[in-house]
């Protein structure tokens, strides 16, 4: 019997943004019942792709074929009513209206969403509620939920989990497999192999704008993965004896002690040394959001201590954080930069804000800073002109590029790595290390376990707004992580 015919076949897909050829030769093909990983490093023509397949860009050469039908979808909406729905990496949410209004504007069967949301985890969710006032999770289900209400034939999700906590993540696979069992199909984009191998049956890779393989998806295929993306295996940062042992007799750079704010964060104290990277592990709403908000000065503590180099501060304002020597790379980047203005100009500004006086700008000492910023991150910038034509880790290079021109003495990343691809990752844990060394503090919050063993020293768990568990970056597999992280440890207090 022959194999059933493909859901979606994309051959020879192309396309060229002036000078630029985002696209020189994409295929994928997905069948009932598969899901397929698309697989690339930034700048691979992935998102390209992926606006081809779902209406939002015409391409210049090769066709698409939906259902045994050649697709002339035009729009997001053209490839919905052909069966293909799409659940875009940043929700394509209206803020100021309800959960109710948004449905209604996507003509979203209503007890079919509710089935979905209550599925995925938030059953609770009111459909009155704004938008803006969800945290990003839960906008993320309801993306999510509101595509499986329509059912479609071919569903794709773009680093969905990116934003996820640990246990609305299974949520999400299981359902995924469960659409693909179903006789449906699920194109799936993410950087996270331990999801990949979880649930997608093969992988389509593609670099430098084209296919350069599709691969079963089998125990130890990972490394072959790699090596298709990016022509090298990915290799670990090693830590220095500073970063491993010698900080640990050092005074604090930063000192915690039971800080509250708001309901989340109740209780949490933690110590974090020079040279030392310093990870923060939770599910989502235990407190990291709110432990982050009152470092960098965009919320006012209700309870509890922070010192800096040993002298107590309070901060009214993120200025007044930045001021101490607290800068934050937020974990949403387009909160951080400038979308519609240049690369310099975005990795300017902190020096330009330190001036604090009126006269000629420095324009001479500003260049060499930020070029030796642009240099040091690898930060492409094929694209010239505004920030917003980068792709998304090439952004997210730029959100750390600033305080690397300005100086950094403690720097508190909130999960800098979400959503982009594996080069990247690499290339910010290496930097992170290499700023430890040099004599910088980290704060590292990642929703990705595995990180805390590749960037980081010592590891904090949040549950329930508190610390309740410290472990070495030696003893930090993700099932111990895990267990912590769902409060099921014994072991809580504060960092020696």
């Amino acid at each position: 019997m022959s194999p059933p015919a493909a859901l979606l076949d994309a051959t020879g897909v192309a396309k060229r943004f002036g000078a630029v050829l985002a696209l020189r030769d994409a295929s994928l093909q997905v069948a009932p019942g598969q899901v397929v990983a698309l697989m690339g490093a930034n700048g691979a023509g992935k998102s390209t792709f992926v606006k081809i397949l779902t209406g939002a860009l015409k391409p210049d050469a090769g066709h698409v074929r939906i259902k045994g039908q050649d697709s002339t979808v035009a729009s997001p909406a053209g490839a919905r009513r052909s069966g293909l729905v799409p659940v875009y990496q940043e929700p394509s949410l209206i803020p100021d209206l309800s959960v109710a209004d948004n449905l209604r504007l996507g003509d979203t069967p209503v007890d079919r969403f509710r089935h979905w949301v209550g599925a995925l985890g938030l059953p609770g969710l009111r459909q009155d509620a704004l938008i803006r006032t969800l945290p990003l999770a839960s906008l993320r289900i309801v993306d999510l939920a509101r595509a499986l209400a329509v059912e479609p034939d071919v569903l794709l999700l773009d680093e969905l989990t990116a934003a996820l906590p640990t246990d609305l993540v299974e949520r999400v696979l299981s359902v995924v497999r469960a659409q693909a069992d179903a006789g449906r199909a699920v194109i799936y984009i993410s950087h996270r192999f331990t999801e990949i191998a979880a649930i997608c049956d093969r992988a389509t890779v593609l670099r430098d704008g084209q296919t350069v393989g599709d691969v079963a998806i089998a125990p130890g295929i990972e490394d072959t993965i790699v090596e298709m993306m990016l022509g090298a295996p990915v290799t670990v940062a090693a830590r220095s004896a500073r970063a491993t042992g010698a900080a640990a007799s050092d005074a604090p750079r930063l000192r915690v002690r039971g800080l509250a704010t708001g309901t989340r964060l109740t209780d949490v104290s933690l110590d974090l040394r020079q040279g030392e990277v310093l990870g923060v592990v939770a599910l989502e709403g235990q407190g990291q959001d709110e432990l982050f908000d009152v470092l960098a000065g965009n919320r006012r503590a209700t309870a509890g201590t922070v010192e800096v180099n040993g002298k107590p501060v309070a901060f009214r304002h993120p200025a007044d954080a930045i001021a101490a020597g607290l800068t934050l790379v937020p974990g949403d980047r387009a909160h951080a930069l400038l979308m519609q203005r240049s690369v310099r100009e975005n990795i300017a500004l902190p020096l330009l804000a330190r001036l604090g006086t009126w006269g000629a700008i420095p324009i001479g000492a500003e260049r060499s800073r930020v070029g030796a910023a642009i240099e040091r991150l690898q930060i492409d910038t094929r694209a010239q002109g505004e920030v917003r034509r980068l792709s998304g880790g090439n952004q997210q290079k730029v959100t750390i590029a600033r305080w690397i021109a300005k100086g950094v003495q403690t720097l508190l990343l909130f999960d800098p790595t979400r959503g982009i691809d594996i080069r990247t990752k690499q290339q910010i844990y290496v930097l992170v290390r290499e700023l430890a060394d040099q004599g910088a503090a980290v704060l590292f919050y990642t929703s990705e376990l595995a990180e805390v063993r590749m960037a980081c020293d010592r590891a904090v768990v949040i549950f329930g707004g508190r610390v309740v568990d410290v472990i070495d970056a030696a003893d930090a597999d993700e099932p111990t992580l895990l267990r912590a992280a769902y409060g099921l440890t014994a072991t809580a207090g504060v960092p020696a």
